[in-house]
Parts: C-alpha cells; structure tokens; sequence
C-alpha cells in the first residue's frame, strides 16, 4: 500500500511509525491479550503509560515543575468556556483582554463574553486578517483577569513570531496548531491549551498546561468535571478519560523525542514553510494573501489566479496522492497544513505537481 501525502488541517497527519506501532499492538498491548482500548484507565500499565506520556511531554517542553498539565476531552473549542469559567472566580476582575486575529480567536472572544466583559486590545479584521497589528498599537487594560489569543489562525493562516509581552497579565494562548511544532517558553505563559488533532495526536484529546496558583481561582458554579484542580488533584482521571487518543498521543511524543525533539522539529518545519512559501511568491498563478512577516509555518493557504480550476486543481492533486487540500469553506481557494508528520517529500511532491498544474492551465 502506498500512503498518500496528507495536508488536511485536522485531524491531521499521524507519523506513520506512530500508526505502525499502534497496528501492531492494537489487539494485544504489552503482551496482555488484550487492546490498550480494552483496558481499564485505573491499571497500573495504563497509569504508568499516562505518566510516561506526562513525563515525556514535559520534557520535550520543558514545563516548569510550577505547572500543571491536564488531559481533557471537549477539544480546545470546549476551552473557549471553561478558562473563564476556571480563571473569573475568586473576586477576579470580570474583564478579559482579547486579540482578534480570525476565525479561531474571534469564537473564543464571543464565548468569554458570556462570562465577562470582553475588550478588543487589537484586531485584525481592518486589514483583512493578513497581518497583525503592531504592540505599539494594542491597547491593554491593567485590570484585566487575563488576555487571550490564538498564536495560529489555522483557517487563515496568520501566525505571531513572537509571545506578546503584557507584563502581569496572565497570558491565555490556543495553541492547537502550533504546539510541539518547535521549542517555546512556557513559563510566558499563565496558560497554554491545544487540541491534539494537529501535531499532539487524534482528535479526541485536549492538552491544558496551566500555572498551579491559578488553580484556585475556579468559578463556583464550574462543573466539577471541568474543573481545572480537581481534574489535576485526580491525574485527568477524573472521569474516564479517551484512552486510546491518550496512548497514541504518548506514542507522537516518544517519536518526537527520536525525531531530536523540537529544536529539530522547529528547523524541519521551518525549511518547509520556507519552501512552499517562496515557490508561491515565485509563481504568478499562485498567490498567498498574508504578510510575509507574519505567515503560518504550520497551514499555508493559496489561491489560484483563475478560481474555476479549483475543482480540477483539487481532482488532479487527489489522484496525485496529495490530499485535503481544499481551502476552509469560509475562505475558499486552497490550503496545504504541514505539522510535523506531514514529510519534507510531501512538500516537495506539492511543489512539483503545481509546477506541472501551472504549466498546462496557467
């Protein structure tokens, strides 16, 4: 069987070794007899898996000892609710400070404004979320609970390359395209949440990296189940957590550490981005809309100069074995997600077929 090349933007790419792995032990894990799915999440083998996965997730960011890191389900749209919900208790000042770069952030402002008062420190749209406005021109309330914003707009491909600099204001990031993609300081941040489905693992997880004096400031109407200190005194096993989706993201882990970890990572994904990103600037059939200065390493939207070849683009691309490439239906055109498991080789064999496609319809 031949694998294709698969850009989607989530659930995305799982390394292949990974998905090996998991084949060969799906019915019978650690030589039990039995599936890692099958078994009980309060084992000692699958308490032992969790905490490796734990243990090897904080080495690969190098999560301060002051953190907790929960393993949640509802995915990072879920988070959207709940980090108002865990971090406006406690006489907090019911004032979020919000950035709004696209889609992504934009649903996480809407949805803290059902708890709090919300202020737009700056926003993208004046400028067609293509480019992010500069600090200078942000305007920050000192008051604020926290502020939030989505380091990677996966539908429109906008990416900060750099952690915002809000002195005592606990800064809240979704990076759910962006974590372990290259090494970050976590220790910027007051919290970090991410669904698994792009470069963590299957969908079905969601990460939460949170400092531990924040654990304490809970709204007292939070559900328990979503509680950020109870889910972290009880090792995310509060409830029955996605035990398979908690493996295979442990094997994604483990395979990033043989990888080199992120700091390889972070020059492989870059050396792609690089590529794809020059070879459309370089084309006059193909055009990329956002600042150079802020472009995304991980999802790489693109226009064609004539947008009736975009069904044939998309038919021939498939039969070609590249696949998922057609643009978010909000935006259109196309656009080609490359987290860690998408290969060097899959960026190239793109290049190569939009050569070919430009060539005979350009």
């Amino acid at each position: 069987m031949t694998r294709a090349f698969n850009f989607c933007a989530g659930p995305a790419a799982l390394p292949d070794e990974v998905l090996l792995q998991a084949q060969a032990e799906l019915l019978d894990w650690q030589q039990r007899g039995i599936s890692v799915m099958e078994i009980s999440h309060r084992h000692a083998a699958f308490e032992t898996m969790a905490a490796e996965a734990e243990q090897d997730l904080r080495d690969l960011l190098q999560v301060p000892d002051d953190y907790a890191v929960l393993f949640m389900q509802g995915g990072a749209t879920a988070q959207f609710s709940l980090i108002p919900m865990n971090l406006l208790g406690k006489e907090a000042s019911p004032l979020v400070a919000c950035v709004n770069t696209g889609i992504w952030s934009n649903k996480a402002t809407a949805e803290a404004a059902r708890y709090a008062k919300t202020h737009i420190v700056a926003d993208a749209q004046g400028f067609q979320n293509t480019t992010i406005p500069p600090m200078t021109e942000w305007d920050i309330p000192a008051q604020a609970s926290y502020l939030q914003y989505t380091p990677n707009e996966t539908i429109g491909g906008l990416e900060f390359h750099f952690v915002p600099e809000v002195e005592s204001i606990p800064l809240v990031a979704d990076m759910s395209s962006t974590l372990l993609s290259r090494p970050i300081d976590v220790s910027k941040f007051a919290l970090i949440y991410a669904g698994a489905q792009k470069n963590i693992g299957p969908a079905g997880i969601t990460l939460v990296i949170v400092r531990k004096d924040l654990l304490d400031r809970v709204m007292p109407s939070t559900p328990s189940v979503f509680n950020y200190q109870r889910i972290a005194d009880n090792g995310s096993m509060l409830n029955t957590p996605p035990t398979f989706a908690w493996y295979l993201s442990g094997l994604v882990f483990k395979w990033l550490k043989r990888q080199g970890g992120l700091t390889a990572m972070a020059e492989i994904n870059e050396r792609k981005a690089t590529k794809l990103y020059r070879f459309i600037d370089e084309s006059d059939f193909y055009h990329n809309p956002i600042d150079p200065d802020c472009r995304s390493w991980m999802n790489v939207p693109f226009t064609l100069k004539d947008d009736t070849l975009d069904a044939r683009f998309l038919q021939e691309a498939e039969a070609n074995k590249l696949m998922n490439l057609k643009g978010h239906r909000s935006v259109g055109g196309m656009r080609a997600s490359i987290y860690n498991a998408v290969p060097e080789q899959a960026v190239d064999a793109l290049i190569t077929f939009m050569k070919d496609f430009e060539k005979r319809c350009g």
